[in-house]
């Protein structure tokens, strides 16, 4: 075992602010003997009450600046919140998945707020993190083929980008993925952000791949279309008889609905 005062300065040199208690026990003891844990935990007590880190929630830690330790937790989350989040996605997912839904889509516009919830599409783990309001939401998506359920990541992943937002790297939703994904209700409380879609198809209504859109039709984003077609009448007509081809030339099928939150 290293002496604390080693512990602290490789703490203080880690480019890394963000640990898990994994992060730790690595320093105090690479081999994580379980006999360990008691004295492992006895440091992280002791590191904690000499400020050398402070808590952001069960078993994650920051090692903060002079500025953090006047901060209260909910405003320190956010200052750190995107590396928590890499942070998490890295631990789960590795290099395995994507931001999606909302979020993405808000990536795309330059919008780096932190929201409440962001949907993290992956290859193998469905898992809610809750951290004081805000909710990471590691999702699989399956389509039905032949009436055999399919993971349909490997296909989506093929539409993905990389933002890099405060100096971390994220891998996102493409703009037009972005799009049909934020068409769909992920939570029947809430309804589809119409401000926000209405928003991306005016902005970039004359610079969407029209092929991408064709690929994801095949998984059967039918309400996101049918959802799309009408916000885009007002918008863009061309975008529109877009989304119109794209139905009728798959099927027809359209689907009637007052939109929620017009």
């Amino acid at each position: 075992m290293i002496s604390f005062d080693k512990i602290v300065n490789k703490l203080l040199k880690k480019w890394w602010k963000l640990l898990f208690k994994d992060d730790i026990f690595e320093i105090i003891d690479p081999e994580k003997k379980p006999e360990y844990t008691t004295l492992v935990n006895k440091t992280i007590y002791s590191l904690k009450a000499k400020w050398v880190i402070i808590s952001l929630r069960n078993w994650v830690y920051l090692v903060p600046q002079k500025e953090d330790l006047k901060l209260n937790e909910i405003d320190l989350l956010e200052k750190y919140y995107y590396e928590l989040l890499k942070k998490y996605i890295t631990f789960y997912c590795m290099s395995d998945y994507y931001i999606s839904w909302n979020k993405s889509l808000q990536l795309h516009l330059k919008d780096y707020q932190v929201v409440d919830k962001i949907y993290i599409v992956n290859r193998k783990i469905d898992k809610k993190i809750k951290i004081w309001n805000y909710t990471i939401i590691f999702k699989t998506i399956k389509w039905n083929e032949n009436n055999k359920s399919k993971n349909l990541y490997s296909k989506m992943s093929s539409l993905v980008e990389n933002i890099e937002l405060f100096w971390i790297n994220f891998k996102v939703s493409c703009l037009e993925l972005a799009l049909v994904e934020s068409a769909l209700i992920t939570d029947n409380n809430e309804g589809i952000d119409i401000t926000l879609i209405n928003k991306a198809l005016k902005k970039y209504s004359k610079f969407f791949d029209i092929e991408k859109f064709k690929f994801i039709w095949q998984f059967k984003f039918i309400m996101s279309f049918n959802r799309l077609k009408e916000l885009s009448k007002n918008i863009d007509e061309k975008l529109y008889f877009v989304f119109l081809d794209i139905i009728k030339k798959n099927w027809g099928l359209f689907i009637w609905e007052t939109l929620r939150k017009i």
